[in-house]
């Protein structure tokens, strides 16, 4: 019986190893650089114009830039097209901007047919809530101790 285990063990590493797929480190380091390389070029080009052509203050031009980007991230995965990026680009489409916007509307997209309170109002935030709950949390710690900090004499 013990041997029986070890072999059907044998057999199905085996399997494992067979359906598996193998990936190189260095292809996908590069193209998740190129990728999110792309992604931060455009971000810059949209930045540029507005601060150049439309006369906006940098701090403004940044916002303005952040909305664009995530606005495109939604319409390439409104049209199924940024799940095709981040196939190809990995972390470097999942990590900027337009990777949070796609982490948002995805389940929008997959849960409407459920409706709008049951299928979009629960699962929207399903990936972007933790981040959205840790980042503010952390926001909330660090104004703690920046404002302890302060009211000890350490700080400036």
């Amino acid at each position: 019986m013990d041997n029986h285990k070890k072999y059907s063990q044998k057999q199905y590493e085996e399997y494992v190893k067979t359906v598996t797929p193998t990936h190189s480190l260095s292809a996908q380091m590069i193209k998740a650089f190129i990728c999110g390389g792309i992604i931060c070029t455009l971000g810059q080009f949209i930045t540029k114009y507005l601060t150049d052509s439309l006369g906006l203050e940098k701090e403004m031009a940044g916002s303005v830039c952040s909305l664009l980007l995530i606005l495109l991230g939604v319409i390439l995965t409104g049209l199924g097209l940024y799940h095709k990026i981040a196939r190809f680009g990995g972390a470097g489409a999942l990590v900027p901007i337009t990777g949070f916007a796609n982490s948002v509307a995805s389940p929008a997209i997959e849960y409407k047919a459920e409706g709008h309170v049951f299928g979009i109002g629960c699962k929207i935030f399903t990936i972007a809530g933790p981040v959205i709950l840790y980042g503010i949390f952390i926001s909330w710690l660090l104004g703690l101790v920046y404002l302890v900090w302060q009211q000890t004499g350490i700080g400036p």
